[in-house]
């Protein structure tokens, strides 16, 4: 009895031990504000989820500045309301100068990152003007999360050469390609090339992982995510589409070691972002 007892007080305090586990959630986008924030925490809380920072994504939209300002305030404000938010805010690189003047204020108000859509915001990634954006985020160590879901034909190539062409500038590629991730093992090839590629591109698996965990896949993902370098791996859930549960879950079932899972739930966003006060 008195073993029966130990092993239920064992396999207890290793459950809360998971359950306290550090994740940052890189991804969530917050559409509504703090309504978003609040159906977040609300939706984590409710599947018993534990998350130490998310970040809180806003898309900037073309011509409306104004807006754009408001919205960048507004998750500047939540992120100080809610200390678990980390606000990922945005301009649109199309708005040219008026957008790298957002970007310096940004920088100014300790933004650490932005987040750039080139579908949804209906941009080319080869644009001039997406260059001197990301370039100008480099020169304020901003890191620029770009999705990489492939939507858009040649979407992995051009975001390598920008990549390429932007050495000083920290990138977060979201969904890694989705389901053209293969891609991606290039960098072990590029990392061959002296003085090509400044090894600056980081990924989060949102989506992605929800798809390839347990599919014939799965096995060419783990090994591109450790050609790519796990301490390059970030977490996300992409939410709403996704929940935190559905990311963590698909995370678990990856055939990775503890150590490997533990920097991708937790650690390389935050040596990132450099948020030590939390590790």
């Amino acid at each position: 009895m008195k073993n029966y007892i130990l092993a239920i007080v064992l396999i207890s305090i290793c459950h809360l031990g998971l359950a306290q586990q550090k994740v940052f959630d890189i991804h969530v986008h917050i559409w509504n504000g703090k309504q978003s924030v609040e159906e977040y925490i609300s939706q984590v809380d409710s599947t018993n989820q534990h998350v130490t920072k998310f970040g809180g994504i806003y898309m900037a939209e073309r011509g409306k500045l104004v807006l754009t300002r408001e919205k960048n305030d507004e998750l500047v404000a939540l992120s100080k309301q809610y200390p678990k938010v980390v606000p990922i805010c945005s301009v649109h690189p199309m708005d040219g100068d008026s957008a790298i003047q957002e970007l310096k204020r940004l920088g100014n108000l300790g933004v650490s990152i932005i987040k750039l859509h080139p579908h949804t915001q209906k941009f080319d990634v080869k644009d001039v003007q997406v260059l001197k954006l990301c370039q100008q985020a480099g020169d304020l160590g901003i890191v620029v999360l770009m999705d990489n879901a492939s939507i858009i034909p040649g979407d992995c190539e051009n975001l390598f050469d920008l990549a390429v062409k932007c050495p000083k500038t920290k990138f977060i590629f979201a969904h890694m390609g989705a389901l053209n991730f293969r891609f991606w093992n290039i960098l072990t090839l590029a990392r061959t090339a002296k003085g090509f590629f400044m090894d600056n591109i980081y990924f989060d698996i949102s989506a992605t992982i929800t798809l390839v965990a347990n599919s014939p896949l799965e096995k060419e993902f783990i090994w591109t995510i450790r050609n790519a370098g796990i301490d390059r791996i970030l977490l996300g859930s992409d939410f709403p589409q996704f929940t935190l549960k559905q990311t963590i879950e698909a995370l678990d079932r990856l055939d990775l070691a503890p150590g490997e899972k533990n920097k991708i739930r937790y650690e390389n966003a935050s040596n990132l972002l450099s948020h030590k006060e939390d590790r």
